[in-house]
């Protein structure tokens, strides 16, 4: 037999936890309750009613049937000679309630209902969580915030976001990322979408390029009036960062704007990436420049046009190869997507100097 008392308790509870209020609780214990009803009790076509009357600790279960003059699906159909008051094709409304709890149907009914009541109630939750996340994060897609840090259990990371749990995936995490040792960090807004038939899904990141980008919008606030422009990131998560940056103001300096004074402003997002390696180019008209300064930190020589018409060769003094190249020729690879050149490092040779 089911105990309301104790089913109201846990719908306080269950409202209280998971942040949703106790009438929807009881709306997806009540629709658990009419599925079993419908599923191994009675007829699975039946139009089912469940109403938990927590006041006068009692259930009510109704079925909905038409008054016809000659009964054909007993599961939808009540003749017109059974009930007074009525005319063909009304809708009644007959109470089941103590049928389901005889002594005979009760036990298998409870059972049925108990297992179902706690499957549905755990995807509705589960659904309605998501709905949830979906709301509060639909306009802020693109954007970083700044979240708590709520659990890390080994791959496992779980941010807390106006008392909302949301796990970053572990595709979107980076390793080199302290989790365990900050309490709060920037976490961008990867992606929030909504599909008809399946449940709202919000992708937290923090391993994408657009991260860097909107990290500096926090500190940099020429970018947002416009001073200053970011073009382009690529990067290599927990490695290095390479930006394209550029302004139409003749007397602005982008890349030293960005910088800060004494560096302060690239610092505070260095900071906030762990130290990751951040270069910023300037986007100027003269395509060789822009890719002289891509292969920062090395200094580059000379570029020249390559064999095709999106590669160059850039020369470099043979002293500045591993700045040039890098580790595993990141840096080149980096300054490549940059610039859309397909870019190769030589040497300059003594004759060629």
């Amino acid at each position: 037999m089911l105990d309301l008392k104790k089913i109201q308790a846990a719908v306080k509870m269950l409202a209280s936890e998971k942040k949703i209020s106790e009438e929807k609780v009881i709306e997806i214990i009540e629709a658990a309750l009419k599925t079993a009803y419908k599923k191994d009790y009675w007829h699975k076509d039946e139009e089912v009613n469940v109403h938990l009357d927590f006041e006068n600790n009692r259930i009510e279960i109704t079925v909905e049937k038409t008054v016809v003059k000659e009964v054909e699906n007993p599961a939808l159909e009540i003749s017109i000679d059974e009930v007074e008051w009525f005319e063909e094709g009304d809708i009644v409304e007959i109470d089941v309630t103590d049928e389901v709890m005889s002594w005979d149907a009760a036990e298998s009914f409870w059972r049925i209902a108990s297992w179902a009541a706690k499957q549905v109630l755990l995807q509705k939750i589960w659904e309605t969580e998501k709905e949830k996340l979906y709301e509060l994060f639909k306009d802020h897609v693109w954007s970083v915030i700044p979240m708590k840090i709520d659990l890390v259990d080994w791959n496992k990371v779980l941010f807390e976001y106006k008392e909302n749990k949301i796990p970053l995936p572990k595709s979107e995490q980076v390793s080199r990322d302290n989790y365990e040792a900050w309490v709060r960090m920037y976490v961008l807004v990867a992606n929030v979408e909504k599909e008809e038939n399946k449940a709202p899904r919000v992708t937290l990141s923090r391993k994408r390029p657009e991260l860097v980008e909107k990290i500096f919008e926090e500190f940099v606030p020429e970018i947002e009036e416009g001073l200053v422009s970011i073009d382009k990131v690529v990067r290599q998560a927990w490695v290095k960062t390479k930006m394209l940056v550029s302004t139409t103001f003749p007397e602005i300096d982008p890349v030293g704007t960005l910088i800060g004074q004494k560096w302060i402003r690239v610092k505070q997002v260095m900071d906030e990436l762990f130290w990751e390696k951040i270069d910023i180019v300037p986007n100027v008209e003269d395509a060789s420049e822009v890719i002289k300064k891509s292969l920062s930190p090395a200094k580059v020589v000379k570029v020249v046009p390559g064999e095709t018409e999106d590669s160059v060769i850039a020369y470099i003094e043979p002293w500045e190869r591993a700045r040039a190249v890098w580790k595993g020729w990141i840096n080149v690879s980096l300054a490549s997507q940059l610039t859309w050149y397909k870019i190769s490092v030589e040497e300059l040779k003594q004759e060629e100097k």
